[in-house]
């Protein structure tokens, strides 16, 4: 899914957010400089932030297991695609719209979520390329509402860093993407509407042993495991009433869904002692668990009367001590740790000028 442009379509829609007033020097590849002035004074979890891309809708940025390269998505049209499309980047680079990465999809289709394998030599990621060569259409409103398209010809690919595809790990019909990989390199963890609703699957690393993880009625997506392997932790909707139902089933029917209704599930990697993480209404999303496996850093808008900003939290696994950590006035999400806990990479739209580019950032993490 585009997430990132239905996110922006939703924000400028409302306002113009406010221009960040911080100066960055003309970035170039290698660029190492941290610009401090990109932390608002209340950010006190970012010893210092990094700016590493500039231009384009750049977004979902995963550590290789070593934590020396990061592989990420990005529709910037001056790098040569037309929709998203999987790049890679040494951690301690910086690229403008001038100087692309290499891309490490095919370049056809549409592409999401990749994630390094535990090789560090490959990736994996979910790719519409089978089903069609050309960017499919991208729908972000229906009846008035925000929502998702779920591109039935998604499938999970193996590539390595050249790009080239050495396996396909589903082919069943439907929707298979958001593939992530397991911390212990041994499971995968992926979303399918194979049992007729989008519910979360994990798999061996080399696609066998399918086994179903969710089976409750709503979108069960964005699923990381904990540091240990043991856990999970994604962003699901649950409709209760009739109306809720039958507007779900009859989105998901088009290959929809609204991502502005969601909450946060944690469950046993195989599925047992599920329940329901947060409750605090609009969209709660993109989770990922902090090194100590025993709190949860998100993306939400609960506090948000209007639809924006995001901005990033903190809770326990228990549900207890929620805390702010980021504090834009537009868009923060996508936050992923380095492997060794020492940073974390990030999406935002601050430092763009006002503009719609959503770029990477990496902050040197202090708890």
């Amino acid at each position: 899914m585009n997430r990132i442009v239905s996110i922006l379509i939703l924000l400028v829609t409302f306002s113009s957010c406010k221009n960040d007033t911080n100066t960055t020097t003309e970035a170039t590849s290698g660029a190492t400089k941290k610009y401090d002035s990109l932390i608002y004074p209340e950010e006190v979890h970012f010893k210092s932030l990094r700016q590493v891309t500039y231009g384009g809708d750049n977004a979902e940025a995963y550590w290789s297991f070593d934590d020396k390269q990061l592989v990420f998505q990005s529709n910037n049209t001056k790098w040569g695609v037309e929709c998203d499309q999987m790049f890679i980047m040494d951690a301690n680079q910086t690229f403008t719209d001038s100087i692309a990465p290499p891309m490490v999809s095919t370049g056809k289709g549409r592409t999401t979520c990749s994630y390094f394998m535990p090789d560090n030599k490959h990736i994996i990621y979910a790719s519409t390329h089978l089903g069609d060569e050309a960017c499919p259409e991208t729908p972000l409103r229906k009846n008035g509402k925000y929502i998702w398209p779920i591109y039935d010809t998604y499938d999970i690919f193996v590539a390595d860093l050249e790009g080239n595809i050495v396996s396909q790990l589903t082919n069943e019909v439907g929707y298979d993407a958001e593939p992530t990989v397991s911390p212990m390199g041994d499971k995968i963890v992926f979303t399918s509407t194979r049992s007729g609703d989008l519910e979360l699957y994990t798999m061996n690393i080399d696609g066998s042993d399918v086994k179903q993880i969710t089976n409750e009625l709503g979108y069960d997506g964005g699923a990381f495991f904990s540091p240990d392997g043991t856990k999970l932790i994604f962003r699901s909707s649950r409709p209760k009433t009739e109306e809720e139902i039958k507007n779900y089933k009859d989105l998901l029917a088009e290959g929809l869904v609204e991502p502005t209704d969601m909450e946060l599930y944690i469950c046993n990697a195989d599925g047992s002692d599920l329940r329901q993480l947060t409750d605090l209404g609009n969209a709660n999303w993109s989770p990922f668990f902090h090194p100590s496996g025993e709190k949860v850093l998100f993306s939400s808008n609960f506090e948000s009367e209007r639809g924006f900003p995001f901005n990033l939290y903190l809770i326990d696994i228990d549900g207890k001590n929620l805390k702010r950590v980021t504090h834009s006035e537009t868009f923060d999400a996508f936050p992923v740790f380095s492997n060794d806990g020492k940073y974390l990479v990030f999406s935002s739209n601050r430092n763009n000028g006002g503009g719609r580019d959503t770029n990477l950032f990496i902050a040197e993490w202090r708890d």
